[in-house]
């Protein structure tokens, strides 16, 4: 039996106008951008459409962006009854696969990633952590090789972050630390080393008072059972308990992203078939390195949408 997963992209996949065409076109996916816009009290549709690109970049912003963006593309999606057998999302993509879940309204999760954003800014002073791709190197060399760097004191501090694909890891921490992992790269068998752009250590230990603020706002979150199982971040196994979601998404803010093994396991339970739903299709890359035989289809336009 063929089965689908539908699967949604993180930061890192924003772009300026993403969805407007199915804005003017799809009225269910209007109202997505037009709730985004009321519950958060200020037009998050015009940053999406409008940018500038910095004021879209700033995580705060980005992730209510790509979460709405994913949003409204599911709408137009359902409307033609195409239904998914596993969910699941990269990082802040876990949000989305939530709400195709049916396990958080979306109202719920927009006001919730936008606090999250702040928290995740707010929790390492600028400058103070970094993060970096690691192009090449086996999960195992790279992971004993942040801990020596880390060993060598928290101003060290430097772990895995996003497990992607074979031979492309992101690692997060202090400064120091993800310098340490540019300079020494080559110990772990590592082709290149890139640092990235981002505001924060995102996905590492330093996370943890985001989390902790994470936490308080879930509490008044309604957090229901998935409809869909959502294989999460922090285990690349399947969830659909409640309590146990709502656990994930604080552990999740601190811990690496598991995306190859979600993959895997897909794969492993059937799926033969992914459907990108958001912006961009960073997504199809590294699910093509996981497995070229598996069909991919990113939904990013009206155009893709109708092509479906």
């Amino acid at each position: 039996m063929s089965k689908t997963a539908f699967v949604f992209p993180g930061q890192g996949a924003q772009a300026v106008g993403m969805g407007k065409d199915v804005y003017d076109a799809v009225e269910a996916s209007r109202s997505v951008f037009e709730r985004a816009d009321e519950v958060l009290g200020f037009k998050l549709s015009d940053i999406i459409f409008g940018g500038p690109d910095e004021t879209l970049k700033q995580t705060v912003n980005t992730q209510p962006a790509l979460l709405t963006v994913s949003a409204a593309l599911l709408k137009a999606l359902e409307g033609k009854g195409l239904r998914p057998d596993y969910v699941a999302g990269h990082s802040l993509g876990e949000y989305s696969a939530l709400v195709a879940a049916g396990s958080l309204s979306f109202e719920d999760a927009v006001k919730t990633v936008r606090a999250r954003g702040e928290f995740m800014e707010q929790a390492v002073p600028g400058g103070q952590g970094a993060m970096a791709a690691v192009l090449g190197a086996e999960r195992e060399a790279l992971a004993s090789l942040c801990a020596a760097v880390s060993s060598e004191g928290a101003s060290h501090t430097v772990e895995l972050a996003n497990v992607n694909c074979p031979g492309q890891i992101v690692v997060s921490g202090a400064a120091a630390g993800v310098q340490a992992i540019v300079e020494r790269g080559k110990e772990a068998g590592a082709k290149r080393v890139v640092p990235l752009e981002v505001s924060g250590p995102f996905h590492s230990s330093l996370m943890k008072p985001a989390a902790e603020k994470l936490a308080e706002v879930l509490k008044g979150v309604t957090v229901h059972d998935a409809a869909v199982p959502v294989v999460a971040n922090v285990t690349a196994r399947p969830v659909t308990d409640a309590s146990e979601i709502r656990g994930l998404l604080v552990e999740q803010v601190y811990s690496p992203v598991l995306w190859e093994d979600t993959v895997r396991y897909l794969i492993e339970q059937g799926v033969d078939t992914f459907v990108e739903i958001g912006s961009g299709t960073v997504l199809a890359g590294l699910i093509k390195k996981v497995d070229k035989s598996v069909k991919i289809v990113s939904v990013n336009s009206l155009e893709s949408l109708n092509q479906l």
